[in-house]
């Protein structure tokens, strides 16, 4: 087994831009258009705010676990089998969190650029990739990560100032135009994923030190900011109502791309932000899992008794209709 090595709060706070990112950034734009159109923006702001003291709580759960394993400090409270009622439901929990995200993918992977390809060949190539990731250890899914993320942050500011020529901020006036329902109700999309920050409560014996209130602060503006920019993008870009028909608003904010009269068609760039964000995601779900069951790191362990439950799941989810899924 190798050693599992501790990793800083800033590598922490470049977890929570990749594995969160993902779901704020992507995959939860188009039921915050379908409900709050042009107003989407505000759903995001309201849900920063209500849940910045919910997060404050990870605070005092450090202080008062003194920064060891939380599954440790479950079974010295709660016993053996209230921690492992707790600790398994977790487990089915991020199972459910990185077969979605898995579901997901394979979806716009299929819709996009390799529909003649069979959905369960990509689900196992890349069932396979994530596990190998699973199988190492936090610091080397930390060390990816920041790998792969230094390009995503370039070509996601690429995006965004490329297709400055063909948006229209007065798209998102008026503002409050159906009233304040439609965004309260909204914001709870973008608050699904500040909330995952928790999850970080599960590896925080191997962080060098806890985690203050600005950092919390930190994460939720840039949770708040990846979600705001391509869905403000979105809007100004294909306008509300156009744009909460999309399944994919974000990557069709790619076909716009375009530098003078020809170079097109780029929007083969968002393959690899799409890919490396499902990769990290997933992988550090799974982890979290196999750290959770103490499995971390035995990798025979791992691929004996996650992969098969896993490759499940997400059978069953593409037993599911398209549209029954997405709602």
């Amino acid at each position: 087994m190798n050693k599992i090595g501790k990793f800083s709060i800033i590598h922490a706070i470049l977890l929570v831009m990749t594995f969160i990112g993902l779901k704020n950034h992507v995959t939860i734009l188009p039921p915050i258009l379908e409900q709050a159109k042009r107003d989407g923006w505000a759903s995001v702001i309201i849900a920063a705010v209500f849940i910045f003291p919910l997060l404050l709580l990870m605070i005092y759960i450090q202080k008062g676990t003194n920064q060891m394993p939380l599954k440790d400090w479950l079974r010295e409270k709660l016993g053996r089998v209230g921690s492992s009622i707790i600790l398994y439901t977790v487990v089915v929990y991020l199972f459910l969190l990185a077969a979605f995200t898995m579901h997901e993918t394979i979806l716009w992977i299929s819709d996009t650029f390799l529909d003649a390809t069979p959905q369960l060949i990509l689900l196992t190539i890349y069932i396979i990739v994530c596990f190998l990731l699973v199988s190492t250890n936090i610091q080397t899914i930390v060390m990816v990560n920041v790998l792969v993320l230094f390009v995503v942050v370039i070509l996601g500011f690429y995006v965004a100032f490329v297709n400055l020529q063909v948006k229209d901020f007065s798209l998102l006036r008026p503002f409050f135009e159906h009233g304040y329902s439609p965004i309260f109700k909204a914001a709870v999309y973008p608050a699904s994923g500040l909330i995952e920050i928790t999850l970080l409560l599960f590896i925080q014996q191997h962080l060098k030190k806890s985690f203050k209130w600005f950092h919390i602060v930190i994460m939720i503006v840039i949770l708040s900011w990846l979600t705001m920019g391509p869905l403000i993008g979105a809007i100004t870009e294909f306008g509300p109502e156009e744009a909460a028909k999309h399944r994919y608003p974000a990557y069709e904010e790619w076909g716009l791309v375009s530098i003078g009269r020809f170079i097109e068609h780029m929007d083969f760039l968002s393959i690899y932000q799409w890919l490396t964000g499902t990769f990290i995601r997933v992988g550090l779900l799974l982890f979290i899992a196999a750290d959770i069951l103490n499995i971390a790191g035995k990798r025979k362990r791992i691929w004996t008794y996650m992969v098969p439950p896993f490759f499940i799941i997400n059978l069953i989810l593409f037993l599911l209709d398209d549209t029954f899924f997405l709602h």
